[in-house]
């Protein structure tokens, strides 16, 4: 079972960033299920990198708009990424030296940062660009 399910409550109304978002939960859903089955330290590292790649160059994207089209809240937006990145790095690192374990907890993290994240930030950032006229 999924630990995120798509819905157009997670719709941004900009399809290049609904595509990703959807990428994104379903990479945090592989990792769930890595996780559950209890694949090992391997598959689930596997699964944890390519989460860590894809939200790398998914960010990069959204800033990379933002900053082409005077995005009023990038700095605060950035930030926001930046520190993500900085958890996830963080739990990677322990998790690799076998001083992390993915438990329901640090899913449940990753599962409710990236929807509060979706449904509040990014949210604001498509209505930004749909008045932009980018969907």
């Amino acid at each position: 079972m999924a630990i995120i399910e798509w819905s157009p409550a997670l719709s941004v109304k900009v399809k290049k960033f609904d595509e990703q978002h959807k990428m994104l939960v379903d990479l945090v859903n592989q990792l769930h299920d890595a996780m559950k089955a209890g694949q090992g330290s391997v598959a689930v590292g596997t699964v944890l990198q390519s989460l860590i790649a894809y939200t790398s160059t998914h960010f990069e994207d959204e800033e990379q708009l933002m900053q082409t089209h005077g995005y009023p809240d990038l700095e605060r937006h950035t930030a926001e990424h930046e520190n993500l990145v900085n958890q996830v790095l963080e739990l990677q690192t322990k998790f690799q030296s076998g001083g992390a374990v993915l438990t329901i907890t640090v899913m449940s993290f990753i599962k409710d940062w990236l929807v509060t994240h979706i449904q509040g930030e990014d949210k604001k950032y498509g209505i930004y660009f749909n008045a932009k006229g980018i969907s």
